[in-house]
């Protein structure tokens, strides 16, 4: 008698393939291993596609050429590897949300700070935990745990301050450290006119998924950086919506 497969496994395999894949996807966003990911599935579907047509050099050559691929791309992408097992590892499922109204009280005390501080020329460096926590780096710094408020930011920044020249973490609505280390980006094609918070800011945003900002003390302005991206010469009111853009913020009742 022939086995019979129940219909539901194929679809199971199907749903744990899209599942890795989808994580897969996320360990290399940002980097530019990104780039060779997509062309490794391109070039995955053009060996299956020969396999079925059965063309037999094409096949051979292509499974060699993989053979000889997968240490060489161990050893030139390691760094991505191990930030993308490290985002794997970091990742939780049970985060505290906070209202809309909480998240508008916060983002007016952080805009109102960053704006007084650039007017100044002060420079400021804060990091906005978002999915992946931020706990290695808040231990850096000194623990404050202490409400948002434009007031406390400000006074952390002064330069009378023994905590401004480190990045300040908010995590979960509250100012958590300050004073903290953040890893620097290794990027060579940064502007020189950048500094040593935004290389900073960089660095944090390629190994996790925090929103960082940034104010300059040479050119008063401030910059919003995520996912390696920077974006800057923001006012007041762009900061807020660029934020609000990547956390999706929205309300209770939806």
């Amino acid at each position: 008698m022939y086995n019979v497969i129940p219909f539901w496994k194929p679809l199971v395999e199907i749903a744990i393939l899209w599942f890795m894949m989808y994580h897969v996807m996320l360990f290399f966003e940002g980097t530019r291993a990104i780039q060779v990911l997509r062309g490794i599935v391109m070039l995955l579907v053009a060996f299956f596609v020969f396999q079925r047509l059965n063309f037999v050099v094409l096949d051979w050559l292509l499974t060699k050429l993989f053979g000889i691929s997968i240490i060489a791309l161990l050893i030139i992408f390691h760094p991505e590897i191990r930030q993308g097992l490290a985002r794997l590892g970091q990742r939780h499922l049970f985060i505290p949300s906070l209202r809309e109204e909480e998240w508008d009280r916060i983002l007016k005390e952080i805009s109102v700070a960053a704006d007084n501080l650039a007017r100044d020329s002060i420079g400021a460096l804060i990091a906005i935990e978002k999915n992946e926590p931020l706990h290695t780096f808040a231990s850096s710094g000194v623990a404050i745990e202490a409400r948002v408020s434009s007031e406390l930011i400000e006074s952390v920044f002064t330069p009378r301050s023994i905590l401004h020249d480190g990045g300040m973490i908010i995590q979960h609505g509250r100012v958590m450290a300050a004073g903290c280390l953040f890893p620097l980006s290794p990027n060579q094609e940064l502007s020189r006119m950048f500094g040593t918070r935004h290389r900073a800011a960089l660095g944090l945003s390629e190994e996790t998924d925090a929103i960082i900002i940034v104010v300059s003390e040479e050119r008063q302005d401030i910059s919003l950086v995520y996912r390696g991206m920077l974006y800057k010469d923001l006012g007041r009111e762009e900061l807020i919506s660029r934020i609000k853009e990547i956390i999706k913020i929205k309300k209770e009742d939806e």
